[in-house]
Formats: C-alpha cells, structure tokens, sequence
C-alpha cells in the first residue's frame, strides 16, 4: 500500500503545475521595452527571410506554381497556432512561449520536454539559416573581388567534390548576433527593426520590377503533382512542399519568449504574432506567384541556393542582383537574430525555473539579459554551424517547432476546459474548432517529413530526459513551494 502510495506521488510529482497568478505577479529583472510594432518586426525578422531567398526555388520544383497553396496551408497551420499562442500570451505573459505554456497547462517533465525541442528549434534553427546566410554572404563579396578561401566556407562534406573544412562566415555572424543580443533589449530592437525596414523595401521593390514579367502560361499546369504524389521516388505536391516551407514560418512564436520585456503584453503580444504571420503570409505569396509567373518551375533546378537570381536573369535585371543579395543578408540576419534571442529566453525561463542549472538564469545587471546563457548557447550555436554539415539535420527543426504548435493549442484546449475564470486580454476565435485544426494541420505536416528525423527526433528527446532526470526533477524551484 504504502508502495503504491510512493509510486502515486512519484508520477504526480512529473506532472506538477505552475500556477498563473504567482507567475504574474512576480516581477521580471528583465527590461520592458517593446510595443506592438517592435513585435510585429521582431517576427517578420523571424519569418521573412530563408523562406523567400532560399526554399521557394526547392519548394516550387516540388509543387510547381501550387508553392502559393503550399505556402497558404503552412500560413494557416501557424496561423491557427498562431491564435492559440495569442491566447496564452494574454493569458501568461510571461518569458518562455510554449515551455511555460505547458508548464502551466500539462506539468513539468511535459514543459521540460518541450523546452529541449524548443532549444532545438531555435539553436539548430539559427545555424541552419546562418550556413544559408554565409552563402549569399561568399557570393556578394566574391562579386565585389573578395574572395574568401573555399576551405573555410563551408564544413566538411557539405558540398560534394569540394573540399571544405569551416564556415567561418556562418560562425562570424552568430558571434556577432550573439553580442548584439547580449548587450541589451533595446539594442537588438534597433538593429532588428531596421534590417526588417531594408528587406522589406528589397521585397517590395524586387515585386514592382518583376512582376511585369509574368506570362500566365508559365502557371500552367497549376499543380503538376496535385497535393501528395510520388515523383522521381521522392514526395511531390502541396502537401511535402507544405512541409518544406513551414520552416520558412519557425520562429514567429518567438514573439511570445519577449513577454518580460514587453509594455503591456496581454495586448501587444497577440496584435504582434498576428501581425506579423500576416504581413509575411501575404508576402510570400505574392513573391512565389510572381517568381513563378516570371520563370517556368523546372529553371530552379539550377538556381537551388538563390532562386531569386533565376528571375532576375530570366527579366536581364542584373542590376538588381546585388540589391537582393543584400536584402537576402538582411533578411536571414534578421531570422537568425530572433532565434537566438529565443533561446537566450528559453534557457533562462527554465534556469529560473531550476530545470537548468543557474548559471543560465542569471541577469546581468548593467545589459538587463541573461549574459552568460545567451553567450553560452551562442558560442555553441556558432560552432555547430562552422562544423557541422546541417544540410541532413534541417528538418529536426520542423519536427520540434510542430510538436510544440499541438501542445500550445491542445493546452488552449484543457485552459478553457480547467480554468475558465482566468482573465483573457484575448481570447482565440472559434474553440474548440480553431486549436482542433490546428493540430490537424501540425499532424499533417509532420505525416510528410522521412523516417529518419523522427530517429533523430527521439534520440534529442532520450538526452533531454537523461537531462531532466539526473538534474532538473531534483533541483525544480516548484517543488520547494509544493513541500515534495
């Protein structure tokens, strides 16, 4: 009896709550800066970028002219989430995103588990995009006469037939970004806001110098692999293309980490996540139309790294090429400075929840951020992108970032269901149908990614519980409050 009693309280204590009252009423070391704008920038920073200047040349050859489907349906996938997110944002604001979320609604080791794919989101994330950026980067100079040695532009095995042994501009940038962001809230809002104003301009102006280009003949046939189809022995279609493009979207629920440094979060954090999804959603649109329109399909084929550049040959505007090379940079800065930023808060939201030792908690008080941990995971971040060939580990990042979406919505779900009485400064339209389809989306959008990232995924999540166990379940702060 007594034994079963142990085994009771053991499982129980897996699953123990945070409270949303003692979460908000203590105050944050962190600096309050940010209004509605900032935020809607800092997740078009997030967004646009990756997605318009490298996946839609891989993307249209997997869909054809339908990218603008396939980019539609990941819109609403986070679109939804996105309304399930603004809702718990309002709800919590607090620093975290999605680990607090789920600490709050599912229990601890569930939190904990989501805040280690986070971490994989956001780290794995920003390298990924760094080694994108370096290309572009490489590519510039070498048009203004600079060359950078080819051994240090990419990590072993990367390339085939190359030879390759560092991406020292992929590790440059990351430190760089890394200062920025360690140095203060208001600095990085500075930086972030005016790169997205630049890339923004490159976008618009990039569409007004194109788009008469178009021949409606190049959109037909419109879906030449309808939504999922085999092709050459890969998946073709809306759907796998869906899936290779919601990458282009990671990084918008970041918005939410920023709630401690936020002036009135229950109300600028939902405009700005929304804001900012739509913005980019109606961008990316346009630009895949019109990029489609411009050229047929199958020409990405050779233009896989910078798509862009195919139109531009296609229309003789090579005068815009250097242009849209520096809007591209601006572009994936941007997307690597907020994932980094996301995970400096991450880590200190599960530091000072005693998940992470302290060291990652620990706010410095002339920057007002936590110093130490975003230098720490910078530092690793940077090395990760110089090494590592990352090409085969890309798709993690989808995996954890859809894992999070279905619990934030589902968790929307069970708050609605448990905690009705709990103040909303918003409240998500349509539940319980909105979060439903919103994980039907995510289930959908992992059902297209191959078997191997979910090996990988598992072996992510087998570290993260050897973590929690051997050191976050002892030394979490809710226990004390608890008596366990």
């Amino acid at each position: 009896m007594i034994r079963k009693r142990k085994e009771s309280e053991h499982m129980s204590s897996l699953f123990r709550k945070k409270d949303i009252n003692d979460l908000v009423k203590h105050a944050s070391p962190l600096k309050r800066t940010l209004k509605t704008w900032d935020l809607t920038f800092l997740g078009i920073g997030a967004i646009i970028g990756t997605g318009i200047f490298v996946l839609t040349g891989k993307g249209a050859l997997t869909a054809g002219p339908a990218l603008a489907l396939s980019f539609f349906m990941a819109a609403i996938c986070c679109g939804f989430a996105g309304l399930c997110y603004a809702e718990f944002a309002s709800m919590a604001p607090v620093a975290g995103s999605a680990y607090t979320y789920s600490y709050i609604a599912f229990g601890e080791i569930i939190a904990f588990i989501i805040g280690w794919d986070l971490i994989l989101e956001y780290a794995l994330g920003a390298a990924t995009v760094s080694v994108g950026w370096s290309g572009y980067f490489v590519n510039l100079l070498s048009n203004m006469g600079i060359r950078i040695p080819t051994l240090l532009t990419a990590a072993i095995g990367t390339t085939p037939g190359v030879n390759t042994i560092f991406n020292l501009p992929a590790f440059l940038i990351i430190l760089v970004i890394t200062w920025i962001i360690s140095i203060g809230i208001t600095q990085t809002k500075r930086v972030n806001d005016t790169m997205v104003l630049v890339k923004l301009a490159v976008i618009v102006l990039f569409i007004i110098c194109t788009i008469w280009f178009i021949k409606p003949q190049n959109w037909h046939p419109f879906s030449p692999f309808g939504w999922y189809s085999y092709h050459n022995g890969t998946a073709s279609g809306i759907i796998p293309a869906a899936s290779i493009v919601f990458f282009s979207f990671i990084g918008f629920d970041a918005v939410s980490s920023s709630a401690e440094e936020t002036i009135n979060p229950s109300k600028t954090l939902p405009r700005g996540i929304l804001l900012s999804l739509l913005i980019s959603t109606i961008l990316y649109i346009i630009m895949t139309l019109t990029m489609t329109g411009v050229v047929k399909y199958t020409i990405f084929i050779k233009y896989l790294n910078a798509p862009i550049l195919a139109v531009l040959a296609k229309t003789g505007q090579t005068w815009l090429s250097i242009i849209v090379s520096v809007g591209a940079i601006l572009g994936m800065t941007t997307v690597i400075l907020v994932q980094l930023y996301g995970q400096s808060r991450i880590s200190y939201s599960m530091s000072r929840d005693g998940l992470f030792p302290k060291f990652f908690g620990q706010v410095d008080q002339k920057h007002q951020t936590p110093f130490k941990g975003t230098w720490f995971f910078g530092i690793i971040t940077a090395l990760a992108s110089g090494f590592i060939n990352l090409n085969i580990l890309s798709e993690l990042v989808n995996i954890g970032t859809l894992t999070a979406f279905i619990l934030v919505s589902a968790g929307v779900l069970l708050m609605r269901r448990t905690h009705p009485e709990i103040h909303r400064g918003f409240r998500a339209p349509g539940v319980p149908i909105t979060p439903i389809i919103a994980i039907i989306f995510c289930i959908t959008l992992i059902a297209g990614l191959n078997w191997e990232t979910w090996l990988r995924f598992v072996v992510w999540l087998a570290i993260g519980m050897a973590i929690y166990f051997g050191y976050g379940r002892r030394h979490a702060t809710i226990k004390d409050k608890k008596g366990e």
